[in-house]
């Protein structure tokens, strides 16, 4: 089985900065090719699952019926332009919460390959941050790191977890991960 894992600010749409968060329909916005990209893995067979901490809603920043709201327009986007989704998965809590789901555990990926009976020998982990790269190490999935969000090339030196791969999207990451 095929299977990608995707981050979800930075990654699909753009990224709202440091301890910001998309709160509403109207402050997602996709980024370019993102949706092009999980279409060309959707129909190269690619199972495609996100993986993403919303802590914003543990907050109260922001609602689980409006990060549903999100959610199910970000779905719709994607199937009307000819691409599927297969499952969001999220953790809400807060950091001091410590739940077995925030990135960089491994709960969310778990809970998936539970769920799904997902094998995850030859999985992908795209994400924009040093915590979707240990998690995607951690769940033993090949870690790309796209340059659309969070983390920077400058910062290189600096980062605990190498990336397999690093690219400047998730179009190029997708491209790469289907010449593979």
């Amino acid at each position: 089985m095929k299977i990608v894992f995707l981050d979800r600010d930075g990654v699909i749409n753009a990224y709202p900065g440091d301890r910001n968060y998309v709160t509403s329909w109207e402050g997602f916005s996709f980024l370019p090719g993102a949706k092009e990209a999980i279409v060309n893995l959707h129909r190269s067979g690619f199972k495609i699952y996100v993986i993403s901490n919303q802590a914003g809603v543990g907050k109260g920043l922001f609602t689980q019926k409006a990060l549903d709201n999100i959610t199910h327009n970000m779905l719709e986007e994607v199937r009307i332009s000819g691409g599927e989704i297969d499952h969001v998965y999220y953790c809400t809590h807060r950091p001091e919460e410590n739940c077995f789901c925030r990135k960089p555990k491994t709960g969310l990926i778990d809970l998936a390959r539970k769920e799904y009976s997902l094998e995850l020998d030859g999985a992908f982990f795209i994400g924009d941050s040093m915590l979707d790269m240990e998690i995607a190490k951690a769940a033993g999935s090949c870690s790309i790191l796209v340059l659309s969000g969070k983390e920077k090339l400058a910062n290189r030196e600096n980062w605990e977890t190498t990336p397999d791969f690093v690219f400047a999207s998730l179009f190029e990451a997708a491209e790469f991960i289907l010449k593979k």
